[in-house]
């Protein structure tokens, strides 16, 4: 097991996931924080013709708006892992070695990876 997230940015990701999750009701949230600390939030997308999971959504966002690269990730959701594509799109934008943390709905940590 882990060790739990003890940084308050890192905590403040896991929040923005949650929250971003249970207000759509959607399966996956997930959140991002730039170079400038700037952090964006969003939700998986499942409409007959549109699918994003909710790291696509965050790193769009996050694209959108001019950031300079990335420095962290969270991911929330019950599967308990980050599919490969979203690293993939992390990867992207973030560059190598970045932290996604994968947590639970309930906010416990299940792992932390690399981009």
């Amino acid at each position: 097991m882990p060790a739990e997230l003890t940084d308050p940015e890192d905590l403040k990701l896991v929040t923005l996931a949650r929250s971003a999750r249970a207000r759509t009701g959607a399966a996956e949230g997930a959140s991002v924080r730039d170079g400038d600390g700037r952090t964006y939030a969003g939700a998986s997308v499942r409409l007959p013709s549109l699918r994003l999971s909710a790291v696509q959504v965050a790193v769009a966002m996050a694209a959108t708006s001019g950031a300079p690269g990335l420095e962290a990730a969270v991911v929330v959701g019950e599967s308990g892992d980050v599919a490969d594509t979203d690293l993939s799109a992390l990867r992207d934008l973030a560059g190598a070695e970045v932290p996604v943390h994968v947590v639970r709905p309930d906010g416990r940590l299940v792992a932390s990876v690399l981009t």
